[in-house]
């Protein structure tokens, strides 16, 4: 018999020690649920382990094919580029490795089922939720295409749940920021609002998307605001990522490149097309918000 690949976890990164281990732990209840499937995660930036060492203890243990799950939300400059990248230049590193590249995990039913559950758990029980507007709030991307998935999934998760609606923002580099978001709820007529946060993890990220709301709460006091929790380690998020990881082995990959900032001219963003890839490595975690990282990227992953 055949034995399946390695599968690889590849995470973003926090300066955030909890949510760095929240990730770490979360691989190894993955591993812990398939005892007869090697399983290593690491990140591209910021906390250790980095994927580099989790691709090296993969090869220790005698792993020569493995697929690589990208734990994120949404297809950004990570997903696009660094990660292809990081891996490409583990290849060279381990020669006679070979792998296979899934993809995000995006606005799959799961994790609008989670997200609907978290929305319930913040709600007043005493609110009917035909009066509550929801304002989902992303990391936000200088990628366009990224930034449309992140509203793609407030349209999935208003329709059918007979919430007023549901609204987006994102906490850093692009608009609407939280406090514009939380503006626009209140002048769409919204008096009971709840910020929910589409983050997998705890983080320093979403830590400042709860102050921020806090803030405009205290603010505005005629608008009754509550704070939802992130994603979380929930079976959902366990049960997509090994589908995702299926598919990545199965060769059954269904990248969105219909608007990609990289094989599309975009208005506003035409010079991206055709860059070059470069992994690249930006803080953006540690409260300083930036923009023209120079992604360069060339989609070297399988479509």
């Amino acid at each position: 018999m055949t034995t399946p690949p390695a599968l690889l976890i590849a995470g973003h990164g926090t300066r955030d020690d909890a949510g760095a281990e929240a990730f770490r732990a979360f691989v190894r209840e993955l591993g812990r649920r398939h005892p007869g499937l090697p399983v290593a995660g690491g990140f591209i930036e910021l906390s250790p382990p980095p994927l580099g060492e989790a691709v090296g203890e993969l090869v220790e243990r005698g792993v020569r094919r493995f697929a690589a799950v990208p734990l994120m939300l949404v297809s950004a400059g990570h997903a696009k580029g660094d990660i292809p990248a990081a891996l490409a230049r583990e290849k060279e590193r381990h020669p006679g490795i070979s792998y296979t590249y899934g993809r995000p995990l995006g606005p799959h039913p799961a994790l609008l089922s989670v997200l609907e559950r978290r929305l319930a758990q913040a709600i007043d029980p005493s609110w009917d939720p035909a009066e509550v507007t929801v304002l989902l709030v992303g990391r936000g991307s200088t990628d366009p295409d990224a930034n449309a998935e992140v509203c793609k999934a407030a349209r999935l998760l208003w329709e059918g749940r007979g919430y007023a609606g549901v609204e987006t923002a994102f906490v850093s580099l692009a608009a609407p920021d939280v406090p514009s978001g939380l503006d626009r709820c209140a002048r769409l007529g919204a008096r009971r609002v709840v910020v929910l946060p589409y983050f997998l993890f705890t983080g320093i990220l979403p830590d400042r998307v709860r102050r921020q709301t806090e803030e405009w709460a205290a603010a505005h006091p005629q608008t009754q605001v509550r704070s939802a929790d992130v994603i979380g380690p929930e079976p959902e998020l366990l049960d997509l990522v090994m589908e995702r990881y299926e598919e990545a082995v199965k060769g059954d990959l269904r990248m969105n490149c219909d608007s990609c900032v990289y094989r599309i001219a975009l208005p506003g963003f035409e010079d991206k097309v055709g860059q070059p890839q470069q992994p690249h490595f930006h803080p953006d975690d540690d409260g300083h918000h930036h923009h023209g990282h120079g992604h360069g990227h060339a989609h070297s992953h399988a479509h």
